[in-house]
């Protein structure tokens, strides 16, 4: 499926790598059975955000793209024609809540435009992790909102740490800017304060009660926030790796180094992480 690559490399054969997950979604389609065995489901069906009952498999895809570190990418393409009947969101996540403690990063492309149709769309492009029980619910967001939304302006990045969903108990930090293009994401989670990072640039921290207190999943959504008109549009948004090293806070430069080096040893997808369930 992938040639004479070595295209994965699993905790037996990398003992020097202990608590790692690294990947650079060297896959096929969505259908390719080794994104399962690396533990990622692409969502389908209903519940939120935005609009209820739009995501599908199809709308994430493995296009090749010679500028990324494996030779592709995973695409998040969202579409509408303005109605919820005629929407599809797209979103894809770690299987296993087993991620705490430590750095969480990826490289990611924002888009201020439609790729087609009319710029009218207050979407969300996003990286976060997050767990879904109730008791103890955590999540760590970075959401780039191109267009704005919730009362908010435009090209705005909300960096947000959660306490409750229910409550909408959480605390954020907005930085305004274009952020068209590649950059890459870095979050430390690491003795009581979450720290997020923008191309090596530290924007937001949380600490206290703000700092996740269970093991979480590892995701991204592209999701609409609400749907302002009629008429076909798609947004795109795409992550050349994904990477988490548990239970160490690290710089954007060290996460970079280790990404290189994945690279250089033709090394396509690691996960040393343990499972906690």
């Amino acid at each position: 499926m992938h040639g004479a690559r070595p295209h994965h490399l699993d905790g037996a054969t990398a003992g020097s790598e202990p608590g790692v997950l690294f990947d650079d979604f060297s896959y096929t389609d969505p259908q390719d059975r080794s994104l399962a065995d690396h533990g990622w489901r692409i969502r389908r069906g209903g519940g939120g955000p935005g609009v209820p009952d739009s995501w599908s498999t199809a709308a994430v895809s493995f296009p090749s793209d010679p500028t990324a570190q494996g030779g592709h990418v995973l695409d998040l393409t969202a579409t509408t024609d303005g109605t919820p009947a005629g929407t599809t969101q797209a979103a894809i996540g770690t299987v296993r809540r087993k991620f705490f403690e430590g750095t969480y990063a990826a490289r990611v492309h924002f888009n201020d435009a439609p790729t087609t149709g009319a710029d009218c769309d207050h979407i969300a492009q996003t990286f976060y992790a997050i767990s879904h029980n109730d008791e103890l619910y955590s999540e760590d967001d970075f959401e780039y909102l191109p267009n704005g939304g919730w009362g908010g302006p435009a090209t705005s990045m909300y960096t947000t740490t959660w306490y409750s969903a229910d409550a909408l108990d959480r605390v954020t930090h907005r930085t305004i800017g274009s952020l068209q293009g590649w950059h890459t994401l870095v979050a430390t989670v690491s003795d009581g304060t979450v720290t997020y990072h923008v191309d090596g640039t530290p924007v937001f921290s949380s600490t206290g009660k703000y700092y996740p207190r269970e093991t979480m999943t590892i995701n991204f959504n592209l999701w609409f926030i609400d749907l302002p008109s009629t008429g076909s549009r798609s947004w795109d948004e795409r992550v050349d790796w994904v990477y988490h090293a548990k239970g160490v806070a690290q710089s954007s430069a060290n996460v970079q180094n280790a990404v290189s080096a994945y690279g250089t040893a033709d090394i396509h997808f690691i996960d040393t992480v343990p499972s906690i369930w």
